[in-house]
């Protein structure tokens, strides 16, 4: 797929992979083994394959993360800060940083992709349908989104002594089918304007875009029973 708008090909464009090390709940996350590859070789590849960026990078605090990420093929031009190495730090403060760090070099882009380094579901084809509807849609930022399996607003809330309690009580004889959907953010990736950006300094702001993907090519992935879950359902999605 190719991004057909003469407006889309003349901006410069940065994808940027926020990977810092010291992971608890799965050491060495960020590139641990992924069906056979360290798990940011595949975003990384993604970012790649696409052709749709001018400078693919990788910020990260770990000096393995980094020799891994050139390895791969990114760059990594300078190491991140301690101020956004802590628990504490957002995206946003790592965008913001990495911003201000190729603004003092001189470089300025026009668009960016914030693309997570645990995300291999993503692909070429998703990365290339986020920017088009960044350009069509006229939006400040794009992300991907899956509907939730249930209907959410026929979800129930856990009382003291195990008693449970619908959080939305006008629903209880409402059929799920009649229900509209609900949608939680897919945490792959984020393209946005990063001028609008610097402004709001928030990547979920006023004017968001959505691209729907199917549940079959999201999952979070915080434990390590999420991990073998993530691995089968990706090799489904690449058989």
């Amino acid at each position: 797929m190719s991004v057909d708008t003469a407006d889309a090909s003349t901006k410069k464009k940065l994808a940027v992979i926020p990977a810092r090390g010291g992971s608890k709940r799965i050491p060495r996350k960020n590139i641990r083994s992924f069906r056979g590859r360290p798990i940011i070789a595949w975003s990384i590849d993604a970012a790649l394959g696409s052709g749709l960026f001018d400078e693919v990078m990788v910020s990260t605090d770990s000096e393995e993360i980094s020799n891994t990420a050139r390895e791969c093929g990114a760059s990594v031009p300078f190491l991140r800060s301690s101020k956004t190495s802590d628990d504490h730090a957002t995206t946003s403060d790592v965008l913001l940083e990495v911003l201000g760090c190729y603004g003092e070099r001189g470089q300025q882009f026009d668009v960016a992709c914030c693309l997570y380094p645990t995300a291999p579901f993503v692909t070429s084809n998703a990365l290339t349908d986020g920017l088009r509807q960044l350009e069509i849609g006229s939006f400040d930022v794009v992300m991907p989104v899956t509907r939730f399996d249930y209907p959410i607003w026929r979800s129930l809330k856990m009382l003291q002594g195990g008693k449970i309690s619908l959080n939305f009580p006008e629903n209880l004889n409402a059929r799920s089918q009649d229900l509209p959907p609900a949608f939680h953010d897919a945490g792959q990736w984020y393209w946005f304007r990063i001028a609008e950006f610097l402004r709001e300094k928030v990547l979920m702001g006023s004017n968001t875009g959505a691209v729907e993907l199917p549940s079959s090519e999201v999952q979070d992935i915080d434990t390590l029973d999420d991990w073998v879950l993530a691995e089968m359902k990706h090799e489904r999605m690449m058989s």
